[in-house]
């Protein structure tokens, strides 16, 4: 049986050439960065120049300004939590958006039980922000404004540029989570205004146990992890050199061959979604053409989408339902929620998501059987107009 891998958003396949990078600090190259002898100076070395990859890739000015974590949940809430907490005599209000990550979603509202405000911005049924919102939802107690760069679920990318400028110009801190999107789409955190950048590792081909925040110089976080002071103080705890260098690697791969590859991607998305939308009563979730490279996402009317990643799974396709970590619940995604969706509508999901090791085979081959699956459990459903 084929199998066809198109769940890189949930989990992407490391790179050959991350894992040649990283085997010899498994079991050879094993110094601690913080020693001070030859194999702790490489193993410093080795860190700085990850630092230096990541930088680049974000378009930050300076290396210095990239502290590494162990995942973009991390990230996130060192970024929330770090800003509220050494903000907090400026003000109490933080604005978000109502389609972001969990690590978002939930970090937020423990900081309200914790006294502060949180203004939840709509968004529109393609899952654009209007930046105007989140302008007149600004007040003088505003310290923190948190929007993704991309929504990893429906693929839709914000206007991060202008949002970001009114950020800048009412001098409020502008946090991106950019766990979708550093590595396929070009961001910039300078040119964007974008004060604190949430990266991840494995979301660009690299291991995962490893993640990275961006902190513009002059900005301040509250660290909660204390310890040894690694990374600046802001994240304590010997670094997991094997999985930085890794996402080093994959980093500097990813600039270098983004454009190349997103081109590639969007060829092979824009099919998928284009054949698969033939199918009766079967609809695309998120913006049409403001969304990630290897974003498919698509809704069916009278199914569940669990039967349908279940039966593709039968036929040797992986894919995906709502977002993967968020997976635990019965409850439908948040995310096609705000998009005003019904819960019914929303529970009948697919996600695809494509990325280096899928071909135009692959797409042929879930464009073949994606239908097939629909037709199959349309006729077992009592819901069904046409059985």
């Amino acid at each position: 049986m084929k199998q066809v891998y198109m769940d890189n958003g949930s989990a992407s396949p490391v790179d050959a050439r991350v894992i040649e990078a990283m085997m010899p600090y498994f079991n050879m190259d094993v110094g601690n960065p913080s020693s001070l002898h030859s194999a702790g100076r490489k193993a410093k070395r080795e860190l700085e120049s990850a630092r230096e990859a990541v930088a680049k890739l974000a378009g930050a000015a300076s290396s210095k300004c990239i502290t590494f974590t162990s995942c973009a949940t991390e990230s996130n809430n060192l970024a929330l939590r770090g800003a509220a907490l050494r903000y907090k005599d400026k003000g109490n209000h933080i604005i978000t958006t109502s389609i972001e990550h969990m690590s978002v979603i939930n970090t937020v509202k423990d900081l309200q039980r914790s006294g502060f405000e949180v203004t939840y911005i709509p968004v529109g049924r393609d899952g654009l922000v209007d930046p105007e919102r989140i302008k007149n939802a600004i007040t003088e107690k505003t310290i923190l404004i948190s929007v993704m760069y991309a929504n990893g679920e429906i693929g839709t990318v914000q206007p991060i540029r202008e949002i970001g400028a009114i950020a800048s110009d009412k001098k409020i801190l502008f946090h991106v989570d950019g766990t979708a999107a550093v590595g396929k789409v070009p961001v910039n955190v300078e040119e964007e205004h974008i004060d604190l950048l949430t990266i991840s590792s494995n979301d660009m081909g690299g291991p995962k146990g490893a993640g990275a925040l961006y902190i513009k110089q002059g900005v301040r976080l509250m660290p909660f992890m204390l310890g040894g002071g690694q990374e600046a103080g802001m994240r304590s705890g010997s670094e997991n050199i094997p999985g930085i260098v890794g996402m080093g690697k994959a980093a500097d791969i990813a600039g270098k061959e983004m454009a190349e590859e997103g081109a590639r991607l969007i060829r092979m998305r824009d099919r998928l979604i284009d054949n698969i939308l033939k199918t009766e009563y079967t609809y695309i979730t998120g913006h049409r053409t403001k969304r990630l490279p290897g974003n498919a996402s698509f809704r069916f009317s009278f199914i569940e989408g669990e039967s349908i990643i279940l039966q593709l799974n039968d036929m040797g396709i992986t894919a995906s339902t709502g977002s993967a970590c968020s997976s635990k619940t019965l409850e439908p995604s948040h995310v096609l929620i705000a998009t005003g969706l019904r819960h019914e509508e929303a529970h009948g999901s697919l996600l695809l998501t494509l990325g280096r090791t899928n071909t135009e085979e692959d797409v042929d081959y879930v464009i073949q059987c994606v239908p097939e699956v629909a037709a199959r459990l349309r006729r077992l459903s009592p819901l069904y107009p046409n059985r």
